[in-house]
């Protein structure tokens, strides 16, 4: 029988703070199990392909001012990032992946923070070959729809961008072991102190 959420006591806290031993064996026990889920189920694997954005604001703004440059990089990029997830580029990974939009945007991809230079598109899955076709095909699709969009106009005209790396990409699991070995050693610690701090045997 044991009183749950019992307020700890001062001398439960020293207690506890010179239990080192008990520590060191806890964090090692939860690393252990963080190594064991790590390798039992572990986590997507990670492609990144990388595509050139240039927005040659020389040549755009060639006398405006830096709050105009300012407001030009916001625009286009704004204009990039809704190209990269427009519904077009998505309903065609879709088709050719059979995997859903809906998965696609909440889980699939993801877009580093865009600014001029390297884009990186990743795409994560459990097969590293179908992320790695995931990640490039997306980069693909997002340089060839805007390439459209500035023809017709909707992207400034000095925008220039290019694939840099569509083949052969890195592949990672998307949580390394290193994060399993923490977060196993900081859960299995966290529970055993609730458990040594607010659950007690009850007092005859």
């Amino acid at each position: 029988m044991t009183y749950i959420l019992t307020p700890p006591t001062l001398d439960d806290l020293i207690r506890l703070l010179k239990a080192w031993r008990f520590w060191i064996l806890g964090a090692i026990i939860g690393a252990l199990i963080g190594a064991a889920l790590y390798y039992i189920v572990p986590p997507p694997y990670r492609a990144q392909a990388t595509v050139n954005v240039d927005f040659n604001l020389e040549q755009a703004l060639p006398k405006d001012t830096d709050r105009q440059h300012f407001y030009y990089l916001e625009r286009e990029t704004r204009k990039l990032e809704e190209i990269a997830w427009s519904d077009e580029i998505m309903k065609s990974l879709s088709s050719k992946f059979s995997i859903s939009v809906e998965n696609l945007r909440g889980s699939k991809l993801q877009l580093s923070q865009p600014a001029e230079a390297g884009w990186h598109f990743y795409a994560d899955d459990a097969n590293a070959k179908t992320a790695e076709a995931l990640a490039s095909a997306w980069a693909q699709a997002f340089v060839e729809k805007t390439k459209a969009e500035i023809a017709a106009g909707n992207v400034n005209e000095f925008v220039k961008l290019e694939v840099t790396q569509s083949e052969g990409l890195p592949k990672k699991h998307s949580v390394s072991l290193g994060g399993y070995l923490l977060v196993g050693s900081m859960g299995f610690l966290t529970l055993a102190a609730f458990v040594a701090l607010f659950i007690k045997p009850k007092k005859q």
